[in-house]
């Protein structure tokens, strides 16, 4: 992860730059930051507080964390702790999702139509995107699907990804 480290009202020390990067460094194990993606924040010096603002784009969002206090050590360690909790609040959500919809179409299981004509009820267009197989995993989860087409970046071909019935996912590739 690439920082994007400056101050407003003050000039930003070497000790506070390394204390910011050290604590931004300790979210990756949490989530899957790509080395290109930048951390932007920002040191406010008012009289009476400091604010630091953190903004950090992912894969699961943008992780945001906004904190006044009147030490900025303190303030570091408060957004950290923001964007840990933002962190696991999404990785929650994905997770609920995942098993709600599965509950839900074990509760609502119907039989299947025993007509022998099949009868298209909705057709939809996309635009490929193209995704490393990790990127098309999770948005396949955020958006509750059970697969998810786009072209891979490694073969630049069409591929589908898809979630298995016993928990694991499958890849479909194109020739």
């Amino acid at each position: 992860m690439k920082f994007n480290i400056h101050g407003k009202n003050g000039l930003i020390s070497d000790a506070l730059r390394e204390k910011i990067e050290k604590k931004l460094s300790s979210l990756e194990k949490y989530i899957l930051i790509r080395p290109d993606t930048t951390a932007s924040v920002v040191v406010k010096v008012y009289p009476a507080y400091q604010k630091i603002e953190v903004t950090i784009p992912s894969k699961i969002g943008l992780l945001r964390a906004e904190v006044k206090h009147e030490d900025v050590y303190a303030a570091i360690d408060l957004a950290i702790d923001k964007l840990e909790d933002q962190i696991r609040k999404q990785k929650t959500r994905l997770s609920r999702r995942h098993k709600d919809s599965l509950a839900e179409a074990f509760l609502n299981a119907q039989p299947l139509p025993t007509s022998k004509e099949d009868v298209v009820v909705r057709t939809k267009q996309i635009v490929l995107q193209q995704l490393e197989l990790e990127e098309a995993i999770l948005k396949m989860e955020m958006l509750g699907h059970s697969f998810f087409v786009y072209n891979d970046a490694e073969t630049k071909k069409a591929a589908v990804v898809y979630k298995r019935n016993d928990g694991g996912y499958g890849l479909l590739e194109t020739q």
